[in-house]
């Protein structure tokens, strides 16, 4: 069946379509992504404004309509941190839904973190042993680890590369004194979130997803996208120190001119050195691999997961195929 799945996220509202079967490899058939940065349209209070909230429709209407012109059976649609935080989501959903027709649902963080675990687990197999993956959003971070699919520990703190730029940073390139500000948060923040993640055992492997991670091991000489996805990378510790101490003293438009990182978001790019940095001493982490899949990925699977085998039926509570399928919590989408 061909299936697609709408990610809208703090930075782009990306659409994924691949063609799947019930124990099989998802394809990517197409892809296609508009940059929104919906959590720059927040006001003072928190809320999203209008002119995000149309937007936002805009670029769902877009998504549905390349949906059906893909001929996808289910689009599987989810916001994540730039809609949990907006303290308008609920009216900005219902209007969603009324002028697209799609049931967008918020996917929490934990739930966020699993999904993405799922596909690293997936990614890797059981070979891999016991597993830490960490995710840098634009709003926020996710960590998970375990040894089966669904992860012994599943984190998510508002640590993402987009947020902590907004928040922190009032210079282009920003000076010592924000940075070292910011490394003592990131620190306070990661230490009992790291004692926790400990307590699910030393991993096997420490994985790394997310945009953020591929443009820093790009930038440490990591394969670049042209190699394909199942080209190995890595991203060492003390090769992110040494890249760290030099892009904090570059510019956003220097920065964009770098191979390997995307202008849309090169001036977020320091504060992802940072977090994903902080993560890996609070966690004690040496290397990171690289993984090609994350939460989209990790969505597709659940999803085939719930497909009765002979029917091809999803049996978990959603709308009918005529609507649009909605996500159910990650429980019920492991139970059924």
């Amino acid at each position: 069946m061909r299936l697609g799945v709408l990610d809208v996220g703090s930075n782009t509202v990306h659409l994924l379509v691949v063609d799947a079967h019930r124990g099989g490899h998802p394809t990517p058939m197409m892809s296609d992504k508009v940059e929104l940065r919906l959590a720059e349209h927040l006001d003072p209070s928190g809320a999203l404004t209008l002119a995000g909230a149309q937007a936002l429709v805009r670029a769902v209407q877009r998504a549905r309509a390349t949906a059906a012109e893909a001929g996808c059976a289910d689009l599987l649609a989810f916001a994540t941190s730039a809609l949990r935080d907006a303290t308008n989501s609920v009216a900005v959903l219902a209007e969603v839904r009324e002028r697209t027709g799609v049931a967008l649902e918020i996917l929490p963080g934990p739930d966020e973190a699993r999904y993405t675990f799922l596909a690293v687990r997936r990614w890797y197999g059981w070979s891999a042993g016991r597993l830490l993956v960490l995710d840098i959003g634009g709003g926020s971070l996710e960590l998970a680890a375990g040894l089966d699919e669904l992860p012994a520990v599943a984190e998510s703190l508002p640590l993402g590369a987009g947020r902590l730029t907004r928040e922190w940073f009032r210079s282009d390139p920003p000076p010592r004194t924000e940075i070292d500000r910011l490394r003592e948060h990131l620190d306070d923040r990661l230490a009992p979130v790291a004692s926790s993640l400990r307590l699910a055992g030393v991993p096997d492997l420490a994985v790394g997803t997310s945009k953020t991670f591929r443009s820093l091991a790009r930038l440490t000489g990591a394969a670049p996208a042209g190699a394909g996805p199942r080209a190995r990378r890595v991203l060492t510790h003390v090769g992110l120190r040494q890249l760290s101490a030099f892009i904090t003293r570059m510019s956003s438009g220097d920065l964009a001119e770098l191979d390997g990182v995307s202008p849309s978001r090169a001036h977020q790019l320091v504060a992802g050195a940072l977090v994903a940095e902080a993560a890996m001493r609070a966690l004690e982490v040496v290397q990171l691999e690289l993984c090609p899949w994350a939460l989209r990925e990790g969505v597709i699977l659940r999803r085939l997961d719930t497909l009765d085998g002979m029917a091809q039926t999803d049996r978990s509570a959603q709308d009918a195929l005529s609507g649009l399928g909605c996500l159910t919590s990650y429980e019920a989408r492991c139970t059924g």
